[in-house]
């Protein structure tokens, strides 16, 4: 070989030598960093379950856990994770009413209307919420919410609101114990100024609602209170009502061939009387023996029929008897009746009068109802047409709660 050659091959390979050193840096470096992440890594997880192991050991006796994630407020908290292999064959999955709701535009019907089922078993109610309570009885919670109508009329407030706030008091009576007389206008007023700041769009403000107390119940009461009940309801404050319950039953009942879910097609006449029999029932204590769903139903069934109760609600007559029979004796009080009428509120459009809260006679209505201890099974009968309205009394005429 000669020198020229020679020459070149070393310069070749010199060449060869300086390519590859720059790659085998790049692997060092990679496999440093890998190695510095995976290091970080390991101690972020050993602080983690110390930080961890450390919240459990302070725990004693009755004390509260730091580890608790609080809720933020109007936020569903979300399921608990499926552990089972079995996920198609859970016990709700295979027994759950089926859906009415048409196919909609902006939405699964089916995970709507499961959504709406799930708030029946999340917001529990119950008809033995005064059993706690030594002092109260049940004509008090009555006259309570018949004022808190007769106020939401005055305001204007919407049918929403009034069933937002009887949901919220009944809720919260069930977890307190020893409430005076004395505390059930300011904790009814409270719940009613709670849920008009949810559901109105121009709410009252907290001065009118002190004022209709006629100075039994401040302004500083009223905030104080609001912040125990918000606590004991744990922020959670968007229950599906009778009332909505009867909304959406109304609209899907009365879908054309072209379903339009969010327009109300359904007659203002026909809401306002069967509003105005739930409105009757909820005043009475056993109604919360009933899911605010199945009452709704109930109430469609004796203004229409079984078959358009089947389609607007997903119930057959074996899920509404029992319902439909305790509410016989309502709904016979309210045939007596004269039929009922739109009333005109200022600001409210001629397409929203029906949602505003009207108020009747209701106390005088509800002593003619006599409810049967157990409720008597009765066959499949036909609705009865049942409607009216009479003048609501003087406020000077109504007992006293106080």
């Amino acid at each position: 070989m000669s020198r020229r050659s020679g020459r070149l091959q070393a310069r070749n390979g010199n060449a060869d030598t300086e390519n590859q050193c720059p790659s085998g840096i790049t692997v060092r470096k990679r496999k440093a960093e890998e190695t510095k992440v995976t290091q970080e890594h390991l101690q972020d997880t050993k602080r983690h379950n110390y930080e961890i192991q450390s919240c459990w050991s302070q725990i004693t006796a009755g004390a509260t856990t730091p580890c608790v994630l609080i809720e933020t407020p109007q936020k569903e908290s979300p399921d608990a994770p499926d552990v089972s292999r079995f996920t198609r064959y859970r016990f709700q999955n295979l027994f759950i009413t089926p859906s009415p709701l048409p196919d909609l535009s902006w939405g699964n019907s089916k995970d709507v209307w499961l959504k709406l089922l799930s708030k029946e078993n999340k917001y529990i109610h119950s008809s033995q919420m005064l059993q706690p309570h030594s002092a109260l009885t049940p004509d008090m919670r009555s006259i309570l919410l018949d004022w808190l109508i007769e106020v939401s009329e005055v305001y204007s407030l919407h049918r929403e609101t009034f069933y937002l706030a009887q949901d919220f008091f009944d809720r919260f009576m069930l977890t307190q114990t020893s409430i005076s007389k004395g505390m059930l206008q300011l904790i009814g007023v409270t719940c009613l100024f709670i849920a008009s700041k949810i559901e109105e769009i121009y709410p009252p403000k907290l001065h009118e609602f002190a004022y209709v107390t006629d100075g039994a119940c401040s302004e500083e009461d009223i905030i104080q209170i609001e912040l125990i009940i918000l606590k004991a309801l744990k922020w959670e404050l968007s229950p599906m009502t009778a009332v909505g319950w009867l909304n959406l039953y109304l609209q899907v009942s009365s879908l054309k061939e072209s379903p339009k879910l969010l327009l109300p097609q359904y007659s203002q006449e026909q809401f306002i009387q069967i509003a105005q029999l739930l409105d009757l029932c909820i005043l009475h204590i056993t109604s919360l023996d009933f899911q605010y769903r199945i009452l709704a139903a109930a109430a469609l069934y004796h203004f229409t029929s079984m078959e358009v109760v089947a389609k607007a609600t997903g119930l057959n007559w074996e899920d509404i008897s029992q319902c439909v029979c305790w509410m016989s004796p309502f709904a016979k009080v309210v045939q007596r009746n004269p039929p009922v009428k739109l009333k005109v509120f200022k600001k409210v459009s001629a397409e929203d009068r029906h949602n505003i809260q009207t108020h009747l006679n209701y106390l005088d209505m509800l002593e003619n109802v006599k409810v049967r201890a157990e409720p008597v099974v009765v066959e499949e009968q036909s609705p009865m047409a049942v409607a009216g309205i009479l003048t609501p009394p003087k406020s000077t005429e109504k007992t006293q709660i106080l």
